[in-house]
């Protein structure tokens, strides 16, 4: 079984503005590069991974589509459009497009001060160039409001495949449980949907966090969408906030270890490789 990684970044400060990244982020606030994490991908025993933005801007996907041409087992590339502007949007993913790692796109909508950012006509209008073209759209789920749009979206555009980052970060740190469960069961309901089992021990407590204390959300995650449309996804190198990569990989295998075959199959990889349209055989670490 090849297992993959549905979600990390990189970014170089020297190349790329990542406007949100300040040196209060600590560790995260120097550059990431593929030899960074390549050692600890073989060492997990992990053939590939999706390489997910992490800036509104066309700087980012470039030199993350540099980055999958000099790396195959940099299997996808989840990168930027400007969605409020349909036409430019176009255009872009004529270019983008042609490199046939291009899978994907995302927005940091938490960033943006509307956080009804999703139901502008022109984003949906953009978005359903997305879905036209076969493109998928990963959704930064904070807020609330954030997740419940993805169902609204969802119904509005049924052929853009979503996923929610991170499922859509329970409330794990404060035991908490409403809103998220019912927005995230309400979202699961189409069929469209799909979420990433990913960034879970920053929404815990960084300090004590394991799969413990992560099992309700993800058990309860697997009922509403099934294996079929989970994926793993390690959110390095922020995870690094909470850990390590070892342990993350370590305490995502714990958490999967009562599932069937098939079901862990699924997740650690069957999913993403269905989701962004790459063979999930054709190439990577080994």
């Amino acid at each position: 079984m090849d297992v993959i990684d549905a979600h990390q970044h990189f970014w170089n400060l020297e190349k790329v503005a990542y406007p949100w990244l300040k040196p209060e982020h600590g560790v995260l606030n120097r550059t990431f590069t593929p030899m960074d994490l390549e050692p600890q991908l073989l060492a997990a025993g992990i053939s590939g991974t999706v390489l997910v933005q992490a800036a509104n801007g066309f700087e980012d996907t470039r030199s993350m589509l540099m980055q999958a041409e000099k790396h195959d087992w940099i299997k996808a590339v989840v990168g930027w459009i400007p969605l409020t502007e349909p036409e430019i949007a176009t255009r872009a993913l004529e270019v983008f497009g042609e490199h046939p790692k291009f899978k994907g796109v995302r927005h940091l909508i938490h960033d943006e001060p509307d956080v009804n950012y999703l139901l502008k006509p022109e984003v949906l209008a953009t978005l359903e160039v997305l879905a036209e073209q076969g493109l998928t759209f990963d959704v930064v789920s904070v807020l609330p409001r954030h997740l419940e749009l993805v169902a609204i979206v969802a119904a509005k555009i049924p052929k853009l495949k979503l996923v929610i980052d991170h499922l859509s970060k329970p409330p794990i740190f404060a035991r908490g449980w409403q809103p998220w469960a019912d927005l995230l069961k309400a979202a699961s309901e189409f069929e469209n949907v799909f979420a990433k089992i990913s960034g879970l021990n920053t929404a815990a407590d960084w300090e004590t966090w394991n799969a413990s204390q992560l099992e309700p959300y993800t058990n309860f995650a697997l009922d509403c969408f099934g294996a079929e449309r989970l994926m793993f996804g390690s959110d390095y190198p922020v995870a690094i906030l909470a850990g390590n990569y070892a342990k993350v990989w370590q305490e995502t295998n714990v958490l999967l270890e009562k599932l069937i075959p098939n079901q862990k199959a699924q997740i650690l990889g069957g999913t993403a490789a269905r989701f962004y349209g790459f063979s999930s055989t054709e190439m990577g670490l080994h």
